[in-house]
């Protein structure tokens, strides 16, 4: 065998030699090796006269007749290699400069396929046609394998026959195929519509619009495997796959109208009609193409409301339209039929609170369902529920709190609240309280047992190491901002949270390193309702028995007191609210940064955390801040050891800018209407002026004609 290949090389150089070929220009041939389902890639040298791109024609022989060419952009092959060989150029046109643009791609590698390739190129533009263009490659084949003919990429429409062959070399070797991974026969709709010949060759028939993927044969002999792979094509026309009998747009709001299609080839248009004539989206005021070809509406109306259908359209055209999309306009719904505010009733007694609603503009009913606020369900064995009317038997302590009625439809949802409240109940208290501390605050955070809306809430804390329970009677006698000291008497002392409903407070001037006990009291017009359960939380830091006088504080141990930052000022800037300190006035070499927390609320009325931030400067900008709003803004010194100090607090109001911006513009439009009502008074007094003189001067000039008459 190899004496033949060596015979054959030296046939096919003193052929090349003899017709001039070889003249010391052309490159040795090029050998390429592959194995039975792979592929391979002929890299011809293409090179055109002076660099410049000119038509040309390529073609690939082997055994002297023609295998596959190329010509006008197309690429042709003769069998057997249809359907396995493409272009490789890395260009978009081939002839463009760049490695590879006379490359051809060959796959699903076949024992025949192995032998000697010339490649030859043509200018049929040129004089001579030919130029010493082309390469030779000798492919060898890999015979050692199970497979004989490996399969080949398949394109055929929806329902014909796709075949892929997989011809063993050994009809008695074993043949799997697989679809993406999975085996076929595990696939049930693929299962029913293939089978596999004698010679492990499959056939799909027919083909369905899910088939395409990529389809591999493995062949076994028991002590080796072989696989190779080809990718199926199913083209079809482009089709509507799902269309909605009705649509609800809402009305004032965008929406969107799809047409849910399947294509190809790839949709290259896609026609929308309303009422049986066509709608064109660029002659409609704010309706617009999307990308998928559905329409998008900025804002529905009513004008929108209509019949309408989609068809889609590919290179082989169309299924047809979609079925009728009846699309309507949908209002926000609207109460008819609302509870009252609050319901008063006594445990095991019953309660119907009505509510109905319409949609807006039609009298269809939208979704009514009732909550309870809370988020705890409604006891289902003991209501019953008639249109949008809710009733509840045999009432319990449990029943009571806030609960809501909603209607909902595509276009909003709307709800209302009302109250059951049970006599001779006592209130339940605050629970679920919960607390984080710092080194000189705490801040807590609750939920409300009475869910009303004008509920107050106040904070009760104490050290809890004292055995006294002392109520003190007025909270505005206390002065939170200073530092909660170990001579004070451990009494409770309380905080007002500034905002009805909220539910959470922050505890400022405690001391470092001990531990505090803490409870909330609910308020409402009705009175003091109940304690919630006490907590106890420590401060962070290390506990400090006495207070030291500034001049006497140094380093106790490793840990370096500090002092809180100074002289703490506000003032509006163009970028915000300009907070400005001086630093402590001791223990500022082991400053580690400050913090800056603003909270709403005044320091004898509690605090609503509202945000805090660190800095290493002397100054901070807090950038926005709610208009017509006390805040309360305090700066802490922390040091290396995490060991805080906290500055006084500083009060900072802030004005309600807009509503002043529109009175000083009302005051400038009133003066300007002033001026005009006083311009247009002076001009009209004077042109009755000027009318009046001039009819003196008429009578002026006509007197002493008569006079004259009168004394003839």
């Amino acid at each position: 065998m190899n004496a033949l290949h060596a015979y054959a090389a030296c046939v096919l150089f003193a052929a090349a030699s003899a017709t001039g070929f070889l003249n010391g220009e052309e490159e040795g041939p090029v050998k390429l090796k592959a194995t039975v389902g792979d592929s391979v890639v002929f890299n011809c040298r293409l090179e055109f006269p002076n660099d410049l791109p000119i038509p040309y024609i390529m073609h690939w022989n082997k055994g002297g007749s023609t295998v596959f060419s190329w010509a006008d952009g197309q690429l042709s092959a003769e069998d057997p290699y249809k359907g396995r060989v493409s272009p490789a150029h890395d260009g978009v046109l081939p002839g463009v400069a760049g490695s590879g643009v006379g490359a051809i791609n060959l796959t699903s590698i076949r024992e025949s396929d192995k032998g000697w390739y010339e490649c030859r190129v043509h200018f049929p533009n040129r004089t001579p046609s030919t130029r010493l263009n082309g390469t030779w490659f000798f492919l060898d084949v890999d015979g050692g394998t199970l497979l004989a003919t490996p399969p080949i990429n398949v394109t055929t429409l929806e329902g014909q026959t796709a075949h892929f062959s997989c011809i063993t070399k050994d009809r008695n070797n074993r043949v799997t195929w697989y679809k993406d991974g999975t085996p076929i026969s595990d696939i049930v709709e693929l299962r029913q519509r293939s089978f596999v010949s004698d010679d492990g060759s499959l056939t799909i028939a027919p083909t369905a619009m899910g088939d395409p993927g990529e389809y591999m044969c493995e062949v076994s002999d028991g002590s080796m495997r072989q696989q190779a792979s080809a990718h199926l094509d199913v083209q079809y026309k482009a089709k509507v796959m799902y269309s909605p009998r009705e649509m609800q747009l809402p009305f004032g709001r965008s929406a969107t109208l799809d047409c849910h299609f399947r294509a190809n080839p790839p949709l290259t248009s896609l026609r929308w009609e309303k009422d049986g004539f066509l709608f064109d989206p660029y002659n409609v005021q704010g309706v617009f193409y999307r990308r998928n070809g559905s329409l998008f509406f900025s804002k529905v109306d009513e004008t929108h409301r209509g019949r309408y259908t989609c068809t889609p359209f590919n290179d082989l055209g169309t299924e047809g339209p979609s079925p009728v999309i009846d699309v309507r306009v949908q209002r926000p719904p609207v109460f008819t039929i609302k509870p009252h505010n609050m319901y008063l009733r006594r445990t095991g007694d019953s309660v119907a609170m009505p509510c109905d609603a319409v949609n807006g503009g039609d009298t269809e009913r939208p979704l009514i369902v009732w909550f309870k606020k809370d988020g705890t369900p409604l006891p289902r064995s003991r209501i019953t529920m008639e249109g949008g009317n809710l009733t509840l038997v045999d009432i319990v302590e449990d029943d009571r709190g806030m609960y809501q009625c909603v209607a909902s439809n595509g276009a909003a949802t709307i709800s209302v609240e009302t109250e059951l409240v049970l006599e001779n109940t006592a209130p339940r208290p605050p629970f679920n309280l919960r607390a984080v501390s710092s080194t000189t605050s705490v801040t807590l955070t609750w939920l409300p047992g009475l869910e009303r809306p004008e509920t107050q809430h106040s904070v009760w804390f104490r050290i809890s190491d004292s055995p006294q329970w002392h109520v003190l009677p007025d909270a505005s006698e206390l002065d939170l901002s200073a530092p909660y000291r170990q001579s004070d008497t451990p009494e409770w002392r309380t905080l007002r949270v500034g905002d009805t409903g909220s539910t959470e407070a922050m505890v400022s001037g405690l001391k470092s390193g001990r531990e505090y006990e803490f409870m909330v009291l609910s308020q409402d017009e009705h009175g003091d309702g109940m304690f919630s359960k006490a907590i106890r939380v420590k401060t962070a830091g290390t506990s400090t028995v006495e207070e030291v006088p500034h001049e006497f504080r140094t380093s106790i141990g490793s840990f370096q007191q500090i002092g809180p930052p100074r002289n703490v000022s506000v003032r509006v800037s163009s970028e915000g609210y300009l907070v400005h300190w001086d630093p402590p006035a001791f223990g500022a070499e082991d400053l580690k940064h400050y913090v800056v927390r603003w909270a709403r609320g005044a320091p004898d009325s509690g605090y609503l955390p509202s945000g805090s931030d660190a800095t290493e400067d002397l100054s901070y900008t807090i950038r926005y801040l709610e208009e017509d709003r006390l805040y309360t803004i305090f700066v802490l010194s922390i040091n290396a050891n995490d060991v805080e100090a906290t500055s006084h607090p500083v009060s900072l109001y802030v004005p309600p800018y807009r509503s002043q911006r529109a009175l000083s513009v009302g005051m400038a439009v009133g003066l300007g209407l002033v001026a005009v009502a006083v311009a247009a008074a002076w001009y009209l007094r004077e042109k009755q002026i000027r009318r009046l003189r001039e009819q003196d001067e008429d009578a002026d000039d006509s007197a002493p004609s008569s006079n004259g008459k009168g004394k003839n």
